[in-house]
């Protein structure tokens, strides 16, 4: 790992909402970095925190502190407007309802090309058109689509231009924030087919955010779980469902459908009660427990852990 590149590197990020005795921290001490070219996935349930870090990274969140830096060079807080500009053409986001994120009362033409407009990175009308027309293409809906307003399409097609609107950007790092929570089972294959096949052809790195641990399976290099603002496991997508070490992360797995009837009937579901921990005189702490696989707990919780994987 030490000689891959490190596109995005998040240090002890704290973010919060509120001031005063309203504030709210949404997520504290986070620290993970995403590889050049690797899917990262942020798994947790509602409220987790994830989309919250996902926002952070392409600068729609503060921070209230810790940093962000992409390609080593600090992208959180006040940069230089040339620098802002670099993150916003080389950092897009997916978002997660793709009625919501799209401008209803604009054509796709233009939703799609907004960032061009906005940047001015195109030459000519030709120019920009053209780019559209690919960028169309490349998540496979018809050029002729460009003329038609968000509501006319249904909502697998909508996250289609939704990607488009990120790749026309020629982003080098996507945030797909739970792209696909929102449609239909039949659809989702297809969008994780396509996000997949535009991450070979483009070479992009994406951080996938989901609540849905079988869903990250299949496209994640590495998983990371995050249970109330804080991750409390990290590791490669296989090592995760072979060896689940806290008991957040066993919890979401038990919850994972089996297609074989008679093994989902016997199955039992785990339940996370956090107040399992005892963390009062022993503090907790983030522990690389094996190569590449960190997890959250206090020294007797990483002796257990160490037990278990016959450390």
């Amino acid at each position: 790992m030490a000689d891959r590149e490190k596109l995005i590197e998040v240090k002890d990020l704290q973010i919060t909402f509120g001031s005063g005795r309203r504030s709210f921290v949404a997520v504290d001490d986070v620290n993970f970095d995403i590889y050049k070219g690797e899917t990262f996935s942020l798994v947790g349930e509602s409220g987790s925190g994830k989309t919250t870090i996902g926002r952070a990274i392409v600068r729609i969140n503060p921070i209230s502190s810790g940093e962000i830096l992409f390609k080593g060079q600090r992208i959180s807080g006040k940069i230089s407007r040339e620098l802002d500009k670099e993150v916003v053409k080389k950092c897009q986001m997916i978002f997660q309802d793709p009625l919501a994120s799209l401008n209803e009362r604009a054509k796709v033409d233009y939703i799609i090309s907004e960032g061009l407009i906005n940047h001015h990175l195109y030459k000519d009308e030709d120019d920009r058109k053209r780019k559209v027309e690919n960028a169309l293409h490349e998540v496979g809906l018809l050029p002729e689509f460009a003329s038609r307003f968000p509501h006319e399409f249904s909502g697998g097609q909508r996250q289609r231009i939704g990607i488009a609107r990120a790749l026309i950007m020629e982003p080098e790092f996507v945030v797909a924030d739970e792209p696909i929570s929102a449609l239909d089972v039949s659809i989702r294959a297809q969008v994780l087919n396509l996000l997949n096949r535009l991450k070979k052809s483009r070479g992009l790195t994406y951080l996938f955010i989901a609540h849905d641990l079988s869903v990250v399976r299949f496209i994640s290099d590495r998983i990371a779980v995050i249970h109330k603002g804080r991750i409390v496991e990290l590791a490669d997508s296989e090592e995760l469902f072979q060896n689940p070490l806290h008991p957040y992360t066993k919890a979401l797995l038990s919850a994972v459908p089996v297609p074989d009837p008679e093994i989902e009937k016997k199955k039992q579901l785990l339940v996370y009660d956090p107040s399992m921990h005892d963390y009062a005189v022993d503090k907790p702490v983030w522990c690389e427990i094996k190569p590449q696989h960190f997890v959250y707990g206090n020294e007797k919780e990483l002796d257990q852990y160490r037990k278990e994987l016959g450390l």
